[in-house]
């Protein structure tokens, strides 16, 4: 069994968007976009991004008319959301603290996001089945649950490899190095971070996280769904939603339909 340190603490909140500023936020927008509409949610809808982190989705789905609540377990996640959405004045986009296992706002919403392989980080079933159970809990009756996960099946035929990583970030340089393990009975994937980041002066921080991440299977998917009272509607590749969810796509997106 893999012994977790605490994920998205201060140091990797900081490091955060840096390390990620390649990442394609404004296409999986307009994805979700395209996705809505495809669905029968056309026009400004009220949005809930369940795992926000440092609200790369939910700001620019407010800044295209969108009510956006997003909620995440990691204050220094959310205080990096709250500076951006106090920088661009945004009102729209409102931010919280909140476990998605148990969170209860109170109120329904016409789609539920997990982004980011969310979903993954629910390693046990009773930690996946909270975490769905709060997806049906805040959707409207005929809402959108979008999220995106590892594939299982492309987990097993390409598995992952130790990678590294450069970036800058102002003054600073970031280097992350990865290192990964499968267990493969249990479809998780150990993932350690060994971070250092020097500034300008020669200083140098050095940290690790250790993340485990689920992998799920698309059977596995509907299964889970279903029994939260979620329809599994579509699964393909991931950012790139026009290819199957085959053992090519190690990245997908489903998108389910509450009853």
């Amino acid at each position: 069994m893999f012994g977790v340190t605490e994920a998205f603490g201060r140091s990797y909140a900081g490091a955060y968007d840096a390390i990620y500023r390649s990442k394609n936020y404004a296409g999986e927008v307009e994805l979700v976009e395209r996705i809505l509409l495809r669905h029968g949610l056309s026009g400004p809808r009220r949005i809930l991004d369940l795992g926000c982190g440092t609200g790369n989705h939910a700001l620019p789905l407010a800044e295209r008319g969108h009510t956006v609540v997003g909620v995440d377990r990691s204050p220094a996640m959310l205080k990096q959301a709250g500076a951006k959405s106090s920088a661009a004045h945004m009102k729209s986009a409102v931010f919280c603290q909140g476990d998605i296992r148990d969170v209860d706002l109170g109120r329904r919403f016409d789609a539920v996001l997990m982004m980011f392989t969310v979903l993954g980080y629910q390693r046990e079933d009773a930690d996946l089945m909270a975490a769905l159970a709060t997806t049906r809990r805040h959707l409207e009756p005929d809402g959108l649950f979008i999220f995106d996960v590892w594939n299982g099946l492309a987990v097993i035929a390409d598995p992952p490899r130790a990678r590294e990583i450069t970036v800058t970030e102002g003054n600073s340089r970031i280097i992350r190095k990865t290192r990964t393990e499968l267990d493969a009975e249990r479809h998780l994937c150990r993932v350690v971070f060994d971070l250092e980041r020097t500034d300008k002066n020669g200083g140098t921080e050095r940290w690790q996280e250790e993340h485990v991440v689920r992998y799920y299977f698309p059977d596995e998917l509907e299964r889970v769904l279903g029994q939260n009272q979620l329809d599994l509607v579509s699964l393909r590749s991931f950012p790139d939603d026009e290819a199957p969810a085959d053992e090519r796509a190690w990245n997908v997106i489903g998108v389910a339909r509450a009853r």
